[in-house]
């Protein structure tokens, strides 16, 4: 994954916490939304989520991959493979990823 990421994006893009933050939250939100869940639900979170106090990032990644891996049973999708198929298509689109990566509006979360 590293190798990918250096071959893809400048280390000012690659090592924006905000940058790689909102491009996270984009695909988890994609990923809820593949899988049925509605806009009002995905607010609701929203709301939920920010009204608690904040995470520990090590803890919350922890959590991320269970519940990832747990959302993947459920679908019957296996999580290794699927992240493997994502990578690959990746190599083969990296000079598309850095022309959107370039179009986009720089500090907005919007991804273009």
């Amino acid at each position: 994954m590293e190798e990918w990421l250096e071959a893809c994006f400048p280390p000012e893009v690659r090592s924006n916490r905000a940058e790689r933050n909102h491009r996270f939250l984009e695909e988890a939100l994609e990923l809820a939304q593949a899988n049925g869940c509605s806009r009002a639900d995905a607010l609701t979170l929203v709301d939920y989520v920010f009204g608690r106090p904040q995470g520990d990032p090590a803890q919350e990644v922890g959590g991320v991959m269970v519940t990832l891996a747990s959302l993947c049973s459920a679908i019957d999708l296996n999580v290794d493979e699927a992240g493997d198929a994502e990578l690959a298509r990746n190599w083969d689109r990296i000079e598309a990823i850095r022309a959107k990566q370039r179009s986009k509006p720089h500090g907005s979360p919007l991804p273009q």
